[in-house]
């Protein structure tokens, strides 16, 4: 059975995407937000059994990879999906402005730091794709880089497309399986976001005045989206990119792919070796009388 999950939300694979024509509000037969709440508190469950299985089988590891402009709602996203997963098999990575260390690497580096092991969950909140996404929108950034040449912006682009997608097949094929998800957040609903944050004594501690900047680059954050995605959007690496302007449908719609996708890897618990039977009644008997 092939890992990857159909969904009218998958970004096609043959390079023709556009972001601007994908919906940000879920489909009119959507189910009302209790009853997505309650399918994906289901769905919780079954994550976390299914990656504990993941854990004992220890053939795979799982990357999530969460994308998104500012207010679309990927740490509670990332929060009411692992709920209830064991902490020891899973880590959450949120990359923030890169470091004098990382920017002295290639661009790839301080993520391949943070892969999840074999057996794990490994969720990046951003990623490498900030790479073409942000410094794309700032080219100016680039300078911080220290880059050896000076290329012009396209070629510059098309040659990170092509390290990420050989990068992204190095790893499936060394038995992660990714799952990338673009949170598409409608302008009007960023901007209710953003003065909720304000108008809320406790979530003021999340708005930035930067925020606001970044949200008045829309078209050319739109742009850069539409080209990183058709680029990089592959069956063993698929990107979906899902209405986010609705949060119980998008958390419901992330937990349905995820959880589908773990149920096609063929996980099971290891069988022990026939010949140890005896060793572990001997182990057990000798248990049972100490007791």
């Amino acid at each position: 059975m092939s890992k990857l999950v159909k969904s009218p939300y998958l970004v096609p694979f043959k390079g023709d995407f556009r972001a601007a024509d994908c919906p940000t509000t879920p489909p009119e037969d959507a189910p009302d937000a209790k009853a997505c709440k309650r399918e994906r508190r289901k769905l919780v469950k079954e994550l976390a059994e299914l990656q504990r299985v993941l854990y004992a089988d220890g053939r795979h590891a799982v990357l999530l990879i969460f994308q998104a402009l500012d207010a679309a709602g990927k740490d509670s996203c990332i929060r009411r999906l692992l709920s209830g997963v064991n902490p020891a098999g899973c880590r959450v990575t949120s990359f923030k402005q890169p470091s004098r260390e990382e920017l002295s690497h290639d661009f790839l580096w301080r993520s391949g730091l943070r892969l999840p092991r074999r057996g794990e969950i490994g969720v990046f909140n951003r990623s490498y794709y900030e790479e073409v996404l942000v410094l794309r929108v700032h080219p100016e950034y680039l300078a911080a880089q220290n880059l050896p040449d000076k290329l012009p912006p396209e070629r510059r682009w098309k040659r990170r497309y092509k390290a990420i997608r050989d990068h992204e097949a190095h790893l499936a094929a060394s038995g992660v399986t990714l799952l990338k998800f673009w949170l598409n957040v409608s302008a009007a609903e960023q901007r209710r976001r953003f003065l909720d944050r304000l108008e809320t004594p406790r979530k003021q501690w999340k708005f930035s005045a930067g925020d606001l900047r970044e949200a008045e680059l829309r078209p050319r954050y739109i742009e850069a989206f539409s080209d990183a995605l058709a680029a990089t959007s592959r069956p063993h690496a698929p990107w979906y990119a899902l209405p986010a302007d609705n949060k119980p449908f998008l958390r419901l719609t992330v937990a349905r792919i995820v959880v589908e996708t773990l149920r096609r890897l063929d996980l099971r618990y290891p069988v022990p070796d026939p010949g140890a039977a005896a060793e572990f009644a001997a182990h057990a008997a000798a248990l049972r009388k100490a007791l």
